[in-house]
């Protein structure tokens, strides 16, 4: 008796619809996809070396003989393609096999050799840059990827909870950070899902800082932004934890920043456009008289990737949607002082918004 074909997962059947009616919709036959987290997030397939060939009627995966167990555990419902050796062979085969005439690929994941390899061997089929495709999907999160933030939360939460002993005077930047890493993959973490920023002292006025074997102080304050990586989800958290009492003047940039990430939460719902939320934190950061020493953007969507769309940036007309998942983090740096960042996940619901953290700020 034959086998009987593999069902493909519900989750990714409903994904890769989404897909197929992208891709009608720019008048593609076909689809490659070479980044490994959209070939996760389609797939499920966790292999480091892969191609995703989609399309109307099959999923082909194409890796090497490494992973080739890998696919038959993860994707037992597409076809499986094991190459012998690099190089666009193996991408020519499938992609003439599929006998279409328009071959979709996204720019920001091909390099220029393996374009011009198969735009010359794959005559007359038209090899068409399609960028965004699965971007634009990943945007919403369902209800399996909003699951696995609320665990990647709550394993940062608790882990910086159990290393919080361990921030006092005489510390440094780099102990602090290794013990954050630590409790977090004790607790399930596959990893951090960025190297932690750990920085003290007058170091915190440099929103993106490597943490040093630098000693931490009486009467300062460090900031540590941090997050984890579960089910290939991550969060994207950050504190300021005061080390003693703190200057006056760093205890009233503290308040204006909790009052920025506060107003963009409660500002925070279906419809505003990213800018406009970028407003709400800035205006009132600006009207404090710090305007100039908030250097980034509000924040940012989380999933699969620690920095994914929307950027809630300046001018950003980009309308937010119930799923998205973003980071609300407004700062305050004063040079050669020190600076405060506060952030949290926020869930764009259908009514408004929801912070997913417990953590107090």
């Amino acid at each position: 008796m034959a086998k009987k074909p593999a069902k493909v997962p519900e989750k990714y059947a409903r994904r890769l619809t989404a897909l197929r009616s992208a891709m009608r919709e720019r008048d593609l036959g076909a689809y490659v996809v070479l980044d490994r987290k959209d070939q996760y997030y389609l797939t499920g397939f966790t292999g480091e070396d892969g191609a995703v060939l989609i399309t109307s009627s099959r999923v082909t995966l194409l890796t090497d003989g490494r992973f080739d167990e890998t696919a038959d555990i993860e994707t037992p419902w597409a076809k499986k393609v094991v190459r012998k050796q690099r190089g666009a062979d193996s991408y020519v085969k499938a992609i003439a096999a599929t006998r279409v005439k328009v071959v979709g690929f996204d720019p920001n994941h091909m390099n220029v050799l393996t374009f011009s390899e198969l735009k010359k061997r794959l005559k007359p089929i038209d090899l068409k840059a399609a960028s965004g495709l699965v971007t634009e999907l990943r945007l919403r999160k369902d209800a399996s990827e909003i699951a696995a933030i609320r665990k990647a939360i709550k394993v940062a939460e608790d882990a910086f909870v159990a290393t919080r002993r361990y921030i006092r005077a005489g510390a440094t930047e780099a102990e602090v950070a290794a013990r954050l890493v630590f409790e977090m993959t004790s607790r399930g973490a596959s990893g951090p899902a960025f190297g932690p920023i750990v920085a003290a002292g007058a170091n915190s006025s440099l929103p993106h800082y490597e943490p040093r074997n630098v000693k931490i102080r009486n009467n300062s304050i460090v900031l540590i932004d941090w997050g984890a990586r579960v089910d290939w989800h991550i969060s994207d958290l950050t504190r300021v934890v005061a080390i003693g009492s703190i200057p006056r003047k760093m205890e009233r940039v503290y308040q204006v920043v909790r009052e920025a990430h506060d107003r963009a939460v409660a500002a925070a719902r279906p419809g505003i456009a990213a800018g406009e939320l970028d407003a709400v934190a800035r205006d009132h950061i600006r009207s404090a008289g710090f305007g100039d020493r908030f250097s980034h953007s509000l924040g940012h969507g989380i999933g699969l990737d620690v920095h994914e769309g929307p950027g809630l940036r300046v001018g950003a007309t980009v309308k937010l949607e119930p799923g998205m998942v973003v980071t609300i983090e407004p700062g305050v740096y004063l040079p050669g002082v020190g600076g405060v960042r506060l952030e949290n996940d926020v869930l764009i619901t259908r009514e408004g918004a929801e912070s997913l953290s417990s953590l107090p700020l």
